[in-house]
């Protein structure tokens, strides 16, 4: 279902960071369609194994027989502790692909295209609460203004926030149109140009996924090995900064911490592979348009 659900996004690049062992044990936090994971299995040897994660209820679908992969539906934050739950104490290298999948923008039931008379869902985890229905219905303005600022970079975000609290003064959100005809009436340059932030705002918001990804990086790094590579795949700037500012500095906000009064600045156990983020060929980038904004990090722990 590879082809339908998603097209893996640098995948020779992400597959040689890891710097595979045969006999090794690996995770992949984002399954997917499974062409990561097929691509690491592919790599290892009879005792080789490979934990894989997604939350998502259609990639759980796509499950590989393969009796050297575990396929575990749970939060890529919740992995390091289901891992050591099960006594995997160590393992030998983890691979994040941040991207949402090609089949979620284009599922309907997923919430997370602007085409007309999609519910708002936007939830990766159909067993969460939270929907962006129930952002827009609910949040205050100052909230939602924050929001469209932060995960969005939307520059009206301030107009965009009146019109949704005027708009459900009377009538409620329900389906895409109800936010489109917004959006369409304060949009800036082409509809869809201005709409992919909205919404992007809204799925990262209902998912919580800058908190997630901060907790998976610092829970994650206790269980690689020594000589173990952590790759990350992003897809847009505020994730990415995120990634690299813990990957270079060990902290989010690039203002490292420090170890004694003078300012000496705090010892990581791991070092970069790379200095700049591998980004895809540009042939990859016009078999998979979506591909293009990728970047991925890679560190080794020491």
């Amino acid at each position: 279902m590879e082809s339908t659900y998603h097209k893996s996004v640098l995948l020779d690049e992400s597959i040689e960071a890891l710097k595979l062992q045969h006999e090794g044990i690996y995770v992949d936090l984002t399954f997917g369609g499974g062409g990561h994971s097929k691509a690491i299995l592919n790599q290892l040897g009879e005792h080789g194994k490979l934990y894989s994660f997604d939350q998502d209820e259609f990639a759980i679908k796509n499950k590989i027989e393969d009796s050297r992969c575990i396929l575990i539906r749970e939060n890529f934050e919740n992995a390091a502790d289901y891992l050591l739950a099960i006594g995997v104490e160590q393992v030998d290298g983890v691979l994040a692909d941040l991207g949402v999948s090609s089949f979620q923008f284009d599922h309907d039931a997923s919430g997370f295209s602007f085409r007309d008379g999609i519910d708002l869902d936007m939830r990766m985890d159909k067993r969460s609460m939270l929907t962006a229905k129930d952002i827009l219905n609910t949040y205050s303005h100052d909230q939602l203004q924050k929001i469209f600022q932060e995960y969005g970079e939307v520059r009206n975000s301030k107009t965009l926030a009146n019109r949704i609290v005027e708009f459900r003064m009377i009538s409620k959100f329900e389906k895409s149109n109800d936010l489109n005809q917004i959006l369409d009436s304060i949009k800036f340059g082409y509809f869809t140009s201005y709409a992919a932030p909205v919404y992007q705002a809204l799925r990262m918001e209902v998912n919580k996924e800058t908190d997630v990804l901060k907790n998976m990086l610092q829970s994650i790094i206790p269980i690689i090995k020594s000589g173990g590579r952590l790759a990350i795949i992003t897809f847009h700037s505020l994730e990415d900064r995120i990634v690299k500012n813990f990957m270079k500095y060990g902290d989010f906000e690039n203002t490292p911490e420090t170890d004694d009064l003078f300012g000496k600045k705090k010892k990581l156990n791991w070092k970069l592979v790379h200095k700049k983020p591998i980004e895809p060929q540009k042939e990859e980038v016009k078999r998979n348009s979506r591909s293009r904004s990728a970047k991925l990090r890679v560190i080794e722990i020491n």
